[in-house]
């Protein structure tokens, strides 16, 4: 089977060494020469194209699966609108006819929750933040293409959104570890939740939404346990044998700070809300295999 990757980053390289090992044909769009020669090496086999250019995804081949992980990428001079919108629906228009299924990696910053509620995939989605908006508004072009499942047999393709929460994993802690050992304070509330997940258990949910079962359109990739940001940092300043992480008081009636270098699971995690995953767990099937930040993070470090 032929396998289309479109964003071959930090999640999508793993798929494909996954599809690879299954023998799978693989093939990764990217507008680099550097990656496309990186992904030769790897067995990938490069595809030259920029998905806010319409005309340069008229040779994207026909395959089964269509894995859509694109991030946004200040060197492209792009605003996110340009990159998370106006490119998915040139990629929609051009790949709808020519795949079976497409797994798309959303966000949970979809949703606007910002006092601890818990949240699933029924939760209302009402951003605040234009970042969220733009991933809300990018999810809809999957139902302006028709190609969310409805319960009935189709017979054009069908997409899996997959709304991820702050991703770590080897090689994605360096920043903040670097920031713990210096002791330079923390900005933002400490009793604020996180919501995370491994990249391993990413990847093992695009696997499982590449089999022939039954999906709901939407799925919540979070682990099983929400913690607060006081706790993980702590958790994580154990782990390198740092300091216990301090956090900057913010002045009264003050907004938070923000810090030049958030991590990604910041970004991701939102406006401190609490997500569910059982859908993910009992409908869909995936079995965690780090469930939470106790079984995550060594591993995360110690490959890092």
């Amino acid at each position: 089977m032929h396998k289309l990757i479109i964003g071959c980053g930090y999640v999508g390289l793993s798929v494909a060494q996954k599809w690879l090992e299954q023998g799978h044909a693989v093939s990764a769009l990217t507008r680099s020469e550097t990656h496309a020669h990186e992904f030769e090496k790897r067995g990938i086999r490069p595809m030259m194209g920029d998905i806010t250019q319409p005309d340069s995804l008229k040779g994207l081949p026909e395959s089964e699966t269509v894995l859509y992980a694109v991030g946004f990428d200040r060197s492209a001079e792009k605003s996110r609108r340009e990159i998370y919108v106006e490119g998915l629906d040139h990629v929609l228009t051009e790949i709808k006819p020519r795949t079976q299924k497409i797994i798309y990696l959303s966000s949970t910053s979809v949703y606007g929750q910002s006092a601890g509620e818990w949240v699933d995939e029924t939760s209302v989605c009402e951003p605040e933040r234009e970042n969220g908006q733009i991933c809300l508004d990018a999810e809809q072009m999957f139902e302006q293409h028709g190609l969310l499942p409805n319960g009935a047999q189709r017979e054009t393709a069908t997409a899996v959104i997959l709304r991820l929460a702050g991703i770590y994993g080897p090689g994605r802690l360096l920043a903040r570890m670097q920031q713990i050992k210096a002791s330079e304070p923390l900005t933002g509330r400490p009793d604020a939740w996180l919501n995370l997940i491994h990249v391993t258990d990413i990847v093992n949910t695009i696997l499982k939404c590449d089999t022939d079962i039954h999906l709901e359109s939407h799925y919540l990739v979070s682990d099983s346990r929400p913690i607060t940001r006081q706790e993980y940092y702590e958790t994580l300043a154990r782990l390198i044998k740092a300091p216990l992480p301090q956090f900057a008081e913010e002045a009264p009636g003050q907004p938070a700070l923000k810090s030049q270098r958030m991590h990604s699971t910041e970004r991701a995690a939102g406006l401190n809300k609490r997500c569910c995953n059982k859908r993910l767990r009992e409908e869909l099937g995936v079995e965690l295999v780090f469930p939470t930040i106790q079984e995550g993070l060594p591993q995360a470090i110690e490959n890092t």
